[in-house]
């Protein structure tokens, strides 16, 4: 830190307090520095060759923007007004940290790219910062659901949480951030680590489900052949036994592959004990998918299959859906894996 200058990304990549500690570390004066990153964090200050937003799509009020890193490579952020619970307005931001994910699952756009590279923390806030600031979005929630896997880039997302939730800048509280896995057991137990400190007991999980069982899962998912569900259950019951609030399962429906009438029971048992909350995606295909999104009378009987199987369930909102902005859909058409993703018959 005794070479610490007030460059942007230094700034944008800390809290106020570590900022100041660097500060004082390297001579600099604290209150030249404290004006600094507040000038970032709370009044919008650009650096002074702002990473370009390549691309800005919309459908209705969704906005999914591209930003291109000094790499060359882009990242993928999408902006979603919608209404809470209470009604009351809100806007989340879906946010990317990684280009592109190694984990390969059949259904998303993303893992067609395969893992390019992880975000660092700065490209992660500069997101928010993008978001907030350039397209004038008054953010009030935060998921960790754009590209990538954040259990596989989590020293980075844990630096960006701990500075979104600064109170002095961004102030996005700790029980409107929830980050999503496919289901990452070492990820999950590190995150419960983190959790577990007093600033951040109200984080939220997400875990992407997706199946009933093991081997629908396991050919939609490979990450299921090294970390199968019932170790995937395990980890998820020491996040509720640590004080972890209620887990949002994702189930990206799917027809033909998940979407049986026995499936919602089967689904219900596996999660029977743990405070969850099934949060049912109709399925937004990707390019060249081999099949199509559920209709609305599939989704409803999904869904009125697993409330009477005693599930707590949401239905995920459609949002973006036509430009390449919704659950699955973030990527680049121009980088594939050299290995095709694996689709079950």
């Amino acid at each position: 830190m005794a070479t610490m200058t007030l460059q942007f990304d230094d700034l944008l990549a800390r809290t106020r307090a570590h900022c100041r500690e660097a500060a004082r570390e390297a001579s600099i004066p604290q209150d030249r520095a404290d004006a600094a990153w507040l000038d970032i964090h709370r009044h919008g200050q650009q650096r002074p060759e702002p990473r370009p937003i390549t691309r800005t799509v919309r459908e209705g009020e969704t906005i999914k923007f591209t930003m291109q890193l000094a790499d060359g490579h882009e990242t993928e952020s999408v902006i979603l007004p919608m209404q809470g619970r209470t009604g009351r307005p809100r806007t989340t931001l879906c946010l990317s940290s990684q280009v592109g994910c190694a984990l390969g699952c059949g259904f998303c756009e993303t893992a067609a790219m395969g893992l390019v590279r992880n975000l660092e923390p700065a490209e992660i806030l500069d997101q928010w910062h993008a978001a907030r600031f350039r397209l004038d979005a008054k953010i009030t929630n935060i998921v960790f659901m754009g590209m990538g896997e954040p259990m596989e880039n989590l020293d980075a997302v844990l630096a960006a949480i701990e500075v979104l939730t600064d109170r002095s800048g961004a102030g996005i509280p700790a029980s409107r951030i929830s980050v999503s896995t496919a289901g990452r057991i070492a990820g999950i137990d590190r995150y419960r680590e983190f959790m577990s400190r007093d600033d951040f007991r109200q984080l939220r999980l997400a875990v992407s489900v997706n199946a009933p069982n093991e081997p629908i899962r396991r050919d939609l998912m490979p990450i299921t052949r090294a970390e199968p569900l019932e170790e995937l259950r395990q980890a998820m019951n020491r996040w509720l036994q640590c004080g972890g609030r209620t887990i949002l399962v994702e189930y990206v429906l799917i027809p033909g592959v998940n979407d049986a009438d026995d499936h919602p029971a089967m689904l219900a048992a596996w999660l029977d004990g743990m405070d969850c909350r099934v949060n049912v995606i109709p399925y937004n295909p990707r390019r060249d998918s081999p099949w199509p999104a559920p209709d609305e009378a599939q989704v409803e009987q999904f869904i009125a299959r697993l409330r009477d199987s005693g599930c707590h369930v949401n239905r995920r909102r459609t949002m973006g859906r036509d430009v390449m902005a919704a659950c699955g859909q973030l990527g680049r058409p121009d980088i594939r894996r050299r290995v095709p993703l694996r689709i079950p018959s």
